[in-house]
């Protein structure tokens, strides 16, 4: 069940390799566009709304779990293609001990925090109740959350991007009747929407460690594989928490972003969440596409396919590029009755502002993609400070955005700040990435030494 990603034509191997990745990011979506399109058909546009409302918290700690997840990958990735597979495993223990203090961290701070942040944000009043309590569910799930993430990480670093896919379907489906169920039969309210996805990914984490139990004896850890090598450990800490601190860092600026829309109102928060809701199922092929460009060059990295590397993020840049423009027309040209899908009727304000959001971001949908590719190329490489710095740029203009922007433009400064974030984002990213890819022809040439292995590697 495991795959090498160091043979074969590289653009062939990574198309095979995203488009499990690809489905399992749609049914990703799911969970939210099932939600946000069930708490607004039957509870209306303020339920839909705080949920809405509590959309940047949500992102800034539980998308930590996906960045963090997707950075304990990479070391893993790199053992397997290096072919040590006793690293490998060791590395599959410290990504256990690390991912397992995070949940701990964020259902701890979210517990506590939930409503002090809300009313940070300027959360509307008739908002904040519905809010808090669609937040505090969440975060007593991040456990599951994080569990999820890290197994599927796991997997899929040793080029297994399907096992993944198939538990995600059981969890969306899951989900999606079970969100039903608690609003519509039970009257739980939007905390039977998160609760929902709690049980939804609960049973993926079974699932999936009965798999690993049966059918890949490759991650079935021993005792000896808990006795980490010097350097190990911090290894893969510093990869989960810098790359789950990039994705919070992005947040950060979400966050200031969302305090703005709160203050143009309800209607704004709920035109946000919705054409959000459908601009990440959007974009879930672009992201695809990074989270397998990472597997492929640390698998790469580790067997030393200098060229490979390099020839494979460049195919795919032009492919995301193609496939970019396809997926902004689509998205422009059928915007509003997929908004309806969230609303009901009479709700022409709302939709009209939804619409508005999706036709600036989709245009410029071809910038997203190469930052996608970019920065987890650079990632998987083994560079943890570039994304870091882009992170750093997205909050920037993201901010800038919500300070400056919206008052003025009002909701069109709401819908041009993604696309300032990427723009900005990318100016590093783009950089750094002609620095590597040099270094990767010089290597190719045997001008330079190859990366050098870490010395918990090395030592292995």
């Amino acid at each position: 069940m495991t795959h090498n990603l160091t043979v074969g034509s590289p653009l062939r191997v990574i198309i095979a390799f995203t488009l499990p990745l690809l489905v399992g990011n749609l049914f990703q979506q799911l969970y939210a566009f099932t939600d946000a399109a069930v708490v607004g058909q039957l509870l209306g546009v303020n339920a839909l709304a705080a949920v809405g409302a509590s959309g940047s918290l949500h992102f800034l700690l539980i998308g930590f779990t996906f960045g963090a997840s997707a950075g304990l990958g990479i070391p893993v990735a790199r053992a397997f293609g290096a072919g040590d597979l006793a690293a490998m495993r060791r590395h599959v223990a410290a990504g256990i001990m690390v991912s397992g203090g995070i949940a701990l961290a964020i259902t701890a701070l979210g517990e506590l925090g939930a409503r002090p942040m809300l009313r940070l944000l300027g959360t509307p009043p008739e908002l904040l109740p519905a809010a808090a309590t669609f937040l505090t569910v969440t975060f007593w799930g991040a456990g599951a959350t994080m569990a999820f993430n890290y197994l599927a990480a796991v997997i899929r670093a040793l080029g297994d991007s399907r096992t993944p896919l198939y538990f995600l379907i059981l969890s969306c489906l899951l989900n999606a009747g079970l969100v039903v169920f608690f609003i519509g039969v039970l009257g739980f309210g939007v905390g039977g929407a998160a609760l929902a996805t709690v049980i939804a990914q609960l049973t993926a984490v079974a699932a999936c460690l009965a798999l690993i139990a049966r059918r890949m004896p490759a991650l079935r850890l021993r005792r000896r594989d808990w006795d980490l090598r010097p350097g190990e450990l911090a290894e893969s800490a510093r990869y989960g928490l810098t790359m789950g601190f990039q994705f919070s860092v992005i947040a950060i600026g979400a966050v200031v972003l969302q305090t703005a829309i709160n203050r143009l109102g309800a209607d704004a928060v709920a035109a946000t969440t919705a054409a959000m809701r459908v601009d990440q199922l959007a974009v879930a092929p672009l992201a695809s596409f990074g989270a397998a460009i990472t597997t492929f060059v640390a698998q790469n990295r580790g067997a030393r396919q200098w060229r490979r590397i390099r020839v494979g993020v460049f195919r795919t840049v032009v492919a995301t590029w193609v496939l970019a423009a396809a997926l902004g027309a689509l998205i422009i040209g059928l915007g509003t009755p997929i908004v309806q899908l969230f609303v009901g009727a009479g709700e022409q304000a709302v939709v009209a502002m939804a619409h508005q959001y999706l036709a600036i971001n989709c245009a410029l949908y071809p910038l997203l993609a190469s930052l996608f590719v970019l920065r987890n190329a650079i990632q998987g490489l083994g560079s943890t400070g570039v994304p870091m710095l882009a992170g750093f740029m997205e909050l920037v203009f993201r901010a800038a955005a919500g300070l400056f922007l919206v008052g003025s433009l009002g909701f069109v400064g709401v819908a041009v700040a993604a696309p300032l974030a990427w723009v900005g984002a990318l100016v590093p990213v783009v950089a750094a990435w002609f620095v590597h890819r040099g270094h990767l022809l010089e290597r190719e040439r045997g001008a330079l030494e190859p990366y050098v292995a870490l010395p918990a590697l090395a030592a292995a």
